[in-house]
């Protein structure tokens, strides 16, 4: 979206065809179009208003029933920081005693509006033109414009005099879209992102999960946060703010927030706790500890991919009396399954050699029709061995993929189902 499209949707024409559409969003484009037109609503007005009719319906997931009355582009919406996370790490923040943040490549808003909404006044920056004016739509349309204003400006140039703190979320896309891996490359660049806690001890960073664990600075916090398991980004603690050398949080908005708590954890590196509406359960540690390595048990562990990427898979073991098959496999084995948030249980029913033959033939004989892959070490393509198995049965089973001593193996499993 452009400066123009944006101020077209934004008069009462416009507001009248972002209604329309939608009424429309998520049917036959060209019928929607159609009808636009039908309306009397002119062509192009009718493009941008049902491009930001199925944005936002695609939005919700991260934004909620906020999502309506926000503007977005497709890769800002990719990219921006889901509602849930954001707000969190807001609160953290307030929590910190922070009442004035810089905003460093605010993007569509999200962070900077989660604080806002966290009672911080917030001063947004972003090199984009068009994405800075959306920030300042998003902003108005939320009624935070009086606490949350939008610069559009080179954020290496910001004056962070006065600032209680700063969040950067460097771009980590070319102009074309296509990732960016080397953060050198990114935008502001790491070492300019590095400095600014150099500058404003209190300093934020939004990172990929993916991050070299050597990227990380020295003394700070590096965090690591699934959504309802799903791992949606990490997150740099500097300064007063870092409070434990690694962090994996795990939240679980409302609708996924069903079953029952897990108990307090028993190990003095973990913590647990939940705010008022999401589900939160977080374990911390330094990341360097060695997990015990014994055989392969009755059960097996399938760590969140945050207590994975975040280096807590010991401290993990630890919480259901656990024990590592393959030291450098991220699977954790007990003899009794233990209610946890941090990984997902499955009982095992059967240890073999890797043999597509001997695997085919054991579910065969069990009716099993419908299969799970989860694999880690282990060099299978999962959709080919769907295919080669063949099976036409209707009994589910899960196939866990590894290694154990170097060779590879295959678990048959059974999902255990979350204690309520």
């Amino acid at each position: 979206m452009d400066l123009d499209q944006l101020a077209a949707l934004r008069t009462p024409v416009g507001l009248t065809a972002l209604a329309a559409a939608a009424e429309l969003a998520g049917g036959d484009p060209l019928a929607a179009a159609t009808a636009l037109r039908s309306a009397g609503l002119p062509g192009p007005l009718a493009a941008a208003a049902l491009t930001q009719a199925e944005l936002r319906r695609r939005a919700v997931g991260k934004f909620g029933p906020a999502a309506a009355g926000m503007f977005f582009t497709r890769s800002g919406l990719e990219q921006a920081t889901r509602a849930v996370v954001a707000d969190r790490r807001a609160r953290r923040l307030r929590a910190a005693g922070v009442r004035t943040l810089a905003d460093l490549g605010c993007g569509l808003g999200a962070d900077a509006l989660a604080a806002a909404r966290a009672g911080i006044r917030v001063y947004g920056v972003e090199a984009d033109p068009a994405t800075a004016a959306l920030a300042a739509a998003n902003a108005e349309a939320a009624g935070l414009a009086g606490c949350l204003s939008v610069e559009c400006a080179d954020a290496t140039g910001f004056d962070l005099t006065g600032m209680d703190a700063v969040f950067c979320d460097p771009a980590r896309r070319s102009s074309g879209g296509r990732r960016i891996f080397d953060p050198a490359a990114y935008s502001p660049p790491w070492d300019f992102v590095l400095g600014l806690a150099r500058r404003v001890p209190c300093t934020v960073v939004k990172v990929a999960p993916g991050l070299d664990h050597s990227l990380i600075p020295p003394g700070a916090e590096a965090e690591w946060v699934s959504v309802d398991r799903e791992l949606v980004e990490a997150t740099l603690w500097c300064g007063p703010l870092a409070a434990s050398p690694r962090r994996a949080t795990l939240l679980r908005p409302p609708a996924a927030a069903g079953s029952a708590r897990a108990p307090a954890q028993r190990s003095g590196e973990t913590a647990a706790g939940e705010d008022s509406e999401v589900g939160v359960a977080e374990l911390t540690g330094t990341g360097a500890v060695e997990a015990p390595v014994g055989p392969i048990r009755r059960y097996v562990y399938d760590p969140d991919g945050a207590v994975v990427r975040a280096h807590l898979v010991a401290e993990f073991a630890v919480t259901v009396d656990g024990t590592l098959a393959d030291p450098d496999i991220a699977y954790v084995y007990a003899d009794t399954p233990m209610p946890t948030p941090f990984g997902r249980c499955l009982e095992i029913t059967d240890v073999l050699p890797f043999s597509l033959k001997r695997l085919r033939s054991l579910l065969r004989g069990r009716g099993v029709g419908r299969v799970e892959i989860l694999k880690r070490g282990s060099a299978v393509d999962p959709e080919r061995l769907r295919r080669d198995l063949r099976l036409a049965g209707s009994e589910p089973a899960s196939l866990v993929l590894t290694r154990v001593a170097g060779a590879p193996t295959v678990l048959v499993c059974q999902p255990v189902a979350p204690t309520r």
